[in-house]
C-alpha cells in the first residue's frame, strides 16, 4: 500500500509535466523497490488477454498504467500477430493519432477523473465505422476503391466514444463491403487479405466483422465495434469465442456507417464478457438525428449494466425454435457440425437449471417460409444502391458515396464501384469470385415489389415469426446455436440477438474447407449460443445470456493456438 501512494503520487505529478512513461520508471527506480515488489507489482497488472474494462479502469485510477502504456501495449501485441508470426490479418491500420489522444486523457483523469467507464479505454473499429480524415485513418470498407476519401465527419457511434472518452485503437478487417460484394470468403477484403481466426490456424473467423472478432478475442484491443444486416456480429462473435450484441435497429446510430440496408443493418459491441459488452452498449445507444430510425426507439436508454444479474434465468420462459433452425440442419445428425447440436441440448440443461423454464419445441409460424423466402435479397439489393438519403443519415451506397469529401479514386457510384473492381481484378477481384454488386445495380428503385417484400420480411420475422413464438408459448425470450439460420429471423425484422460462447470443436473434427485460404470447422474453434427477442429486449437478453455465462465460463475453457497469443504484457511496456 505504502508503494501504490507514492506511485500514484508520483504519477500525477509525471502525468501533468511529461506525460511520459519515463515517468514510471522513475517511479520505480526511485522508490527503491527490490526485484520482489517489483515482480508482485507486475504480477498485479492484468493479462490483456482476458483483461476486462473494469479491471483496466481499477489500474488506470490506482496509476499502476496510463492510457499512453495501455495503447503502447495494444500496439505491440498488433505488431506480434497481425502481419507476423501466425498473420491473422485482422487489423487494417492503426490510429497514429491514438498516443497523443492517450496522453489528454490521462491528463484529464488525472485532474478531473474519468468521464465514464470507456475513459482512456481503446477500441477498435470495424473498417466501414466512420472516422475523420485528420485522425490519420480510413474509412473504406476493406476497397481500394475508398482508400484515401474523405469523409465528412464521425460516424455517430464513433462521436459517443469519444464523448464517453474511449480511444480508437485503429480500424479492423472485415468481409469487403460486410459481405456485399457476393462470394467473398467471410473476412476477405482487398485492402486487409483474409482475415483468419486465432483458433486453429487458417479457420474460417466468420464474418462480416471478423477483424472486429479476431482483434478482441486474444486481445489485440479491449472491445470492438461490428456491424450487422445478416449475422455480421452474431456469427464472428461465436466463432472467436466472444459476448456480443447486435442491437435492434435503431437502437444505435447507423450515421457514418457504410450501407447495406437502412431496414437491417445496426453496430453493436464484441467483447470478451457480457459485461464489457453491456458498458459499450449503454455508452453507443441512445438517439441521433442523422439516423432517423433512432428517433424510434423507447425515450430512455437504459444502463444495461443492471441486466447483469446471474438470476435472471430464475422464472423465465425461454423457447427453442427447432423447425428449420435446428431439425434436419447441419447442426444435429452426424455431420462434422453436430458438436454444436450436442453442446447446444447441453446449455438447454443449464438453462433449466439456472431457474428457467425451457418450452421445447417453440417453432416459429413462419419458419419454412423464411427458408424459403428470396425477400431478403430482394429489399438488400435495392436498398444497397438506393440514394433517396444526404450522407449525414448515410444509408444507402450512392448517398454515402455522392456525400464524401473527396475520392481519389474517382468512384461516384455503385456503377463506378463495378467498373473499379472489374478493372482492379488483382486487387478486388479474389479466385472464383462473382459479383452481388451487379445485381443491386440491376435494381430500378422502391418497386412495388420491393415494397412487398419489404412488408414480407417484416412479417415473417416478426409478427408471424420471433413475436408470434413468444405469444403463442408466452416466452421471454428465444434460444439457438449462433450458427446456422439463426439470424435471418431477427436481421429481416430488425430484431436483436445476444450472443455468448457455446462451446468448441473437438479435436477430432473433420476440417472442412471454408474458402480458398481458410478452413470450417476445425478442432478448437469457438461456437456461439444466441438469446433473441423482440424488438428493444436487449436488457432481458442480455440479462439471460449473463447468467449463462457467470455459470459456464465457457470463454475460459480454451485459448488460442499458442503462435496466435501475443507476448506484450504492460510489464513490459512498463519497464
Amino acid at each position: 500500500m505504502k508503494f501504490l501512494r507514492l506511485y500514484s503520487s508520483v504519477l500525477f505529478l509525471c502525468l501533468l509535466r511529461t506525460l511520459s512513461v519515463q515517468c514510471l520508471i522513475t517511479v520505480k527506480e526511485n522508490a527503491g523497490l527490490s526485484r520482489r515488489d517489483i515482480d508482485a507489482v507486475n504480477a498485479s497488472l492484468p493479462d490483456l488477454y482476458e483483461a476486462s474494462i473494469l479491471e483496466l479502469q481499477k489500474g488506470l485510477d490506482a496509476g499502476q498504467f496510463t492510457s499512453v502504456d495501455l495503447i503502447k501495449a495494444y500496439f505491440a501485441r498488433i505488431e506480434e500477430v497481425n502481419l507476423q508470426g501466425p498473420v491473422l490479418r485482422a487489423v487494417i491500420e492503426m490510429n497514429p493519432s491514438a498516443l497523443a489522444q492517450a496522453a489528454v486523457l490521462d491528463a484529464e483523469r488525472a485532474v478531473s477523473g474519468k468521464r465514464s467507464l470507456l475513459h482512456g479505454i481503446p477500441v477498435i473499429l470495424k473498417d466501414n465505422i466512420a472516422t475523420i480524415a485528420s485522425e490519420g485513418m480510413n474509412t473504406t470498407a476493406g476497397s481500394f476503391a475508398l482508400l484515401g476519401s474523405i469523409v465528412p465527419d464521425d460516424a455517430g457511434v464513433v462521436k459517443k466514444l469519444r464523448e464517453a472518452g474511449a480511444i480508437i485503437l485503429g480500424k479492423a478487417n472485415l468481409s469487403e463491403f460486410a459481405e456485399f460484394r457476393g462470394n467473398l470468403p467471410s473476412g476477405w477484403s482487398g485492402r486487409g487479405g483474409q482475415t483468419t481466426n486465432a483458433y486453429f490456424p487458417s479457420a474460417d473467423p466468420c464474418g462480416s466483422s471478423s477483424g472486429s472478432g479476431v482483434t478482441t478475442s486474444i486481445g489485440l484491443t479491449t472491445v470492438a465495434l461490428g456491424t450487422e444486416t445478416d449475422g455480421s456480429i452474431t456469427c464472428p462473435t461465436g466463432n472467436n469465442n466472444l459476448a456480443g450484441v447486435k442491437p435492434s435497429v435503431g437502437l444505435t446510430s447507423r450515421a457514418g456507417v457504410i450501407p447495406i440496408s437502412e431496414h437491417q443493418d445496426t453496430v453493436g459491441p464484441m467483447a470478451r464478457s457480457m459485461t464489457d459488452a453491456a458498458i459499450v452498449l449503454s455508452l453507443i445507444a441512445g438517439k441521433d438525428p442523422n439516423d432517423n430510425f433512432t428517433l424510434a426507439q423507447p425515450p430512455i436508454v437504459p444502463d444495461y449494466t443492471k441486466a447483469l444479474n446471474p438470476n435472471a434465468l430464475v422464472g423465465a420462459r425461454i423457447g427453442v425454435p427447432r423447425k428449420v433452425f435446428l431439425d434436419g440442419s447441419d447442426l444435429t445428425g452426424n455431420g462434422s457440425e453436430s458438436a454444436i447440436g450436442l453442446a447446444f441440448e447441453k446449455a438447454l440443461d443449464v438453462i433449466r437449471e439456472l431457474g428457467a423454464t425451457v418450452v421445447d419445441p417453440a417453432d416459429l409460424p413462419s419458419a419454412e417460409e423464411i427458408a424459403r423466402s428470396n425477400n431478403e435479397t430482394v429489399v438488400l439489393d435495392t436498398d444497397f444502391k438506393a440514394s433517396t438519403y444526404t450522407f449525414t443519415p448515410a444509408i444507402q451506397i450512392n448517398a454515402w458515396l455522392e456525400g464524401l469529401l473527396s475520392i481519389p479514386s474517382g468512384v461516384c457510384s455503385l456503377a463506378d464501384l463495378i467498373a473499379f473492381d472489374n478493372a482492379n481484378p488483382s486487387l478486388e477481384e479474389p479466385v472464383n469470385f462473382t459479383s452481388q454488386f451487379i445485381a443491386s445495380e440491376a435494381t430500378t428503385g422502391f418497386t412495388d415489389a420491393y415494397f412487398q417484400s419489404l412488408a414480407f420480411d417484416k412479417e415473417l420475422g416478426g409478427a408471424q415469426g420471433i413475436d408470434a413464438a413468444l405469444e403463442m408459448f408466452d416466452l421471454d425470450a428465444l434460444v439457438l446455436p449462433a450458427q446456422g439460420l439463426t439470424t435471418v429471423p431477427a436481421a429481416i425484422a430488425g430484431y436483436p440477438i445476444v450472443t455468448v460462447p457455446l462451446g468448441f470443436f473437438p479435436s477430432n473434427v473433420t476440417i472442412g474447407s471454408a474458402g480458398p485460404e481458410t478452413v470450417y470447422p476445425a478442432p478448437g474453434v469457438p461456437f456461439g449460443l444466441s438469446f433473441l427477442g423482440t424488438a428493444f429486449s436487449e436488457f432481458d437478453l442480455i440479462g439471460f445470456a449473463f447468467a449463462y455465462e457467470q455459470k459456464t465460463k465457457t470463454r475460459l475453457e480454451r485459448r488460442a493456438f499458442p503462435a496466435a497469443i501475443p507476448k506484450t504484457q504492460l510489464k513490459d511496456i512498463l519497464g
